[in-house]
């Protein structure tokens, strides 16, 4: 596959689990066990704010592999 057919497949598959990462992030944020305590809504906007990283990073090597 050419590399700019798989930067342009990579790069709407980042948007879309972008976008889905946070509406999801947004949707588990409402919980009360979340929402209740400061101290663990902080913890977890952290958590989540970083977390997309990790399914992000092998589709960002695969975008980046030489042809």
């Amino acid at each position: 596959m050419p590399v700019r057919l798989r930067k342009l497949i990579g790069t709407f598959a980042l948007i879309v689990l972008v976008v889905s990462w946070a509406l999801v992030a947004m949707a588990l944020a409402q919980a009360p066990a979340i929402k209740g305590n400061g101290a663990i809504e902080v913890i977890y906007y952290v958590v989540a704010g970083l977390a997309w990283v990790l399914p992000a990073m092998p589709l960002i090597l695969w975008m980046s592999r030489p042809a």
